[in-house]
């Protein structure tokens, strides 16, 4: 096995575990992260979003990861997230396929990648079904969750 996909296994157990101080030790400090959800959050922003996001989950966030890939260079993954979205308490179960660049042996871009429509369909029910795929819609629930984790990084911050 390729250390990077060691890496990547330790990564996803980290997660798993609900551990991003040791998941965050595998980030690169130039570290460039997009999904669908959040768009591009670069370098510490990124282990921000998953500590708000684990703590929002009360610890219930379900990980399972399969398909791990890397060479010296790049990396795939697919993994479930099973979790109550902390806005509606709405169960979703995102399949997510995750491609990565390695730099230094660490992870320095991620790009995660799900089906925008079924994530909005199960975390906002009816409204998701009716304009989940809509861009409109998609930049909104962008711009709750990047204004989310200023509130959270605020927080952290004032404590």
């Amino acid at each position: 096995m390729i250390e990077n996909e060691k890496t990547l296994i330790k990564f996803y157990t980290a997660i798993a575990n609900a551990d991003t101080k040791t998941m965050c030790k595998f980030y690169h400090g130039d570290l460039q992260f997009r999904n669908p959800v959040l768009g591009l959050l670069k370098g510490n922003d990124v282990c921000e979003m998953w500590k708000m996001l684990i703590k929002k989950s009360k610890g219930e966030i379900k990980i399972e990861f399969s398909d791990i890939k890397a060479t010296e260079y790049i990396g795939s993954a697919q993994w479930i997230a099973t979790y109550n979205f902390s806005q509606t308490n709405r169960k979703v179960v995102n399949v997510i396929q995750s491609q990565f660049q390695f730099k230094d042996g660490l992870i320095i871009k991620q790009t995660d990648e799900f089906d925008t429509w079924k994530w909005s369909k199960q975390a906002f029910g009816i409204t998701g079904y009716l304009l989940g795929w809509t861009g409109f819609f998609q930049k909104k629930i962008q711009k709750q969750a990047l204004l989310s984790l200023k509130k959270y990084k605020e927080n952290v911050n004032a404590n």
